[in-house]
Parts: C-alpha cells; sequence; structure tokens
C-alpha cells in the first residue's frame, strides 16, 4: 500500500484544503522544502509562495500563500496561512480570477517583483496544465 501524508491547509477563513497527498513542496522561510511520508519532525515558517502537492490519485494541485506557518510531521503536513488561494477551477475564466486572485494575495505579501513573477509563472504554468 502507498503511504500518503495527511496534508490540512487552513487560514483564518476556513479550510482551504484538507486530503490525502503523496508529497507536499512547501515555501520555507530559509528556502522551498519537499515533505515525504516519514519526514522528521518540524516546524518552519512559510513565505509568501506557492504550495505544490500531488494528491493520491496523481494529480498536482497548487496554493498560493502570503505567510504563515508549517507543523510536519511522519504522518501529516498542516499549513496555518494568514491567506491562501486555491489556484483550479473548471474553466479558462476560473482559473484566470484564481490567478489574479493570487498574485493580488502575493503583491500584498512581499515588495520582491521577483518572488512574486517567478510564484505566479509557476502558477500559470501549473493551471495551464490542469486544464
Amino acid at each position: 500500500m502507498m503511504e500518503l501524508l495527511k496534508l490540512n491547509i487552513v487560514t483564518p477563513q476556513g479550510s482551504i484544503f484538507s486530503g490525502d497527498v503523496k508529497s507536499v513542496t512547501l515555501p520555507g522561510a530559509e528556502g522551498e522544502f519537499g515533505v515525504l511520508p516519514g519526514h522528521a519532525d518540524l516546524l518552519s515558517l512559510l513565505n509568501a509562495g506557492a504550495i505544490e502537492f500531488e494528491k493520491s490519485n496523481g494529480k498536482t494541485e497548487l496554493v498560493a500563500v502570503n505567510w504563515g506557518q508549517v507543523k510536519v510531521d511522519a504522518v501529516s503536513v498542516d499549513v496555518l496561512a494568514d491567506g491562501a488561494i486555491a489556484i483550479g477551477g473548471d474553466s479558462e475564466s476560473e482559473v484566470a480570477m484564481a490567478i489574479a486572485n493570487a498574485r493580488t494575495l502575493l503583491e500584498e505579501a512581499t515588495d520582491n517583483n521577483v518572488a512574486i513573477s517567478s510564484v505566479v509563472s509557476r502558477i500559470e504554468s501549473a493551471a495551464k496544465n490542469s486544464l
């Protein structure tokens, strides 16, 4: 049986995602890092960026976050973010709206235009591949 992690992404407004995933990549304060089942326990601050995760069905999804914290253990990843936007939708217009909202969220979180452009480019690329 394939090992999975339980991923929870929560903001003060509510849950953004809760489910089983194969892997998670997070925008840590010290740099991007990946988490697989069996990972050592850790706590980290999160910078503005994208959380990328592979769901149990193999589909990759992204959530843009402005900042937050993450708690990792061997079986779960719990993200508490100040603000988060799930990138996705059933139509190009829904995806475009999510990308625009993510760009706004990131611009409000940081004045590092290179970082914003990099994350938005990654989000746009992933969104195009998901349609």
